[in-house]
Parts: structure tokens; sequence; C-alpha cells
């Protein structure tokens, strides 16, 4: 990182009134009235999102990520939903190589009042490619994945669990296989809430770093499954 992160990265009771205010007027002539609000919530996120990055570059390969690439945009799109809200309830950023648009696996926040806050990161939505590679690597050497997932200290920092699972078992696997509750996971991310009590305190950038080296093995594992693994050459 090339900036020196601010002391100053904390979220303010102000930033939790703006959100809960734009629930109640989510239109646009309330928002542009506000936008001094947004401003100064926008400001909080951003630095709260370089403290993060920094605290995280010792484990994590971050160069070259700026804060503006990692924050996501406040405006929805409605094109194709039923719903016209033009404005997310949350602000939320995510950090990978290169930002929000990494394409691997990278880590979630989302920042709600209501003790709706959270850090996240997993399996979801994956390719129909990378679920099968999931599935065969639970089915062939399912030690490494397990042996993440429920260290006692992963358990305990991460007790959610979300995501869609199949009622029956996937094509190509017998229905008393011994890891059928995996095999079965068409969706598998973890996440921590954080009370709006957490989310306030001076440290909550820390504490979001220390949560992504508790997960940091798990999208290790996945981005290695989905993007590093080389093929084994077929020999003919």
């Amino acid at each position: 990182m090339t900036t020196k992160p601010s002391s100053n990265a904390v979220f303010t009771k102000e930033t939790f009134d703006f959100l809960r205010d734009l629930v109640q007027n989510n239109h646009r002539d309330w928002f542009h009235a506000n936008r001094a609000r947004y401003d100064d919530a926008k400001s909080e996120l951003c630095s709260v999102v370089e403290r993060v990055l920094a605290g995280m570059s010792p484990f994590e390969p971050l160069a070259n990520t700026a804060v503006k690439d990692c924050i996501f945009r406040i405006n929805r799109d409605i094109r194709f939903s039923k719903d016209k809200a033009p404005y997310k309830s949350n602000l939320a950023f995510a950090i990978g190589p290169g930002g929000r648009h990494s394409g691997r696996i990278d880590y979630y926040v989302q920042i709600q009042p209501g003790n709706q806050s959270f850090l996240g990161a997993g399996m979801w939505q994956p390719t129909p490619t990378n679920l099968a590679k999931f599935r065969q690597e639970v089915d062939y050497n399912v030690d490494e994945l397990k042996n993440i997932i429920e260290a006692d200290e992963f358990k305990a920092y991460f007790p959610e669990v979300q995501g869609e699972t199949l009622k029956v078992m996937p094509k190509g696997y017998p229905a008393d296989h011994p890891e059928i509750e995996l095999l079965r996971r068409k969706e598998l991310f973890f996440a921590h809430r954080y009370t709006d009590k957490e989310v306030l305190k001076p440290n909550f950038a820390d504490e979001v770093v220390r949560g992504c080296r508790i997960i940091k093995p798990y999208c290790d594992f996945l981005n290695y499954l989905f993007f590093d693994e080389k093929e084994e050459p077929v020999m003919l």
C-alpha cells in the first residue's frame, strides 16, 4: 500500500442514522437533499477499508488494490427488479486482488444497522464447472477442507453457514456417501455477524482483519481448486 492508513478509521452513529433514514426515504429527492450525509458515511467507509487493506497486507497479496476499487456503489440495479427503490440500505466492500471485481473468492463486508453487519466469504453461486470441482474434491480428498472448516477457531468465528443445498444427492454420487452433507451443497458461504456496538468500536477494522485471517485458508482452498490447480496431463 502506498498510503498510510487513517488513524481515524471508524464508523460513527451518524452513518447508522443515515442508513436507517434511507430505508424510510428511499427515493432520489431525499437522497440528493441528504447527499452530504452520504458523503460523510462513504468517507468513513473508505477510511475503514484503507485500514483493512493495510492490516491484511502481511498475509494477503493486495498490491495495487485501491480503496475505491473495493467499495460497492450504493445505487441499486433496478432494471430487472420489481423493487424500484434506487438505493441499497447498506454500505459494502469486497477485498480481493484489484478490488471487488477480482474474479476470485474474496472477503465481503456489509455494514447495516440492526445488528445485520457481517463479514463473509466462500463458495457463492459457483459456475457448474467449479461446483463439479468442489464435489470431486470432497469425494476424493475431503480431509483438507474439513480440517479448515471444522477447526475450533473457524467454527467459533464463523458459525453461520449460508447457501443452497440440494434435497437429493447430485448425480454420480451414491446416496450413502459418507460426505453426503458437503456433496449436497450448491453453495458454502460462511459469515460472522457484528452487532452495531461492535461496528462502532475504534478497533472494528482490526476485527475485520482478524476475521479475514481466520477464513483465509478456506478462501485459499477454493481459489486453488477453482483457478490455480493445473489439470493433470492425459497420458496416451
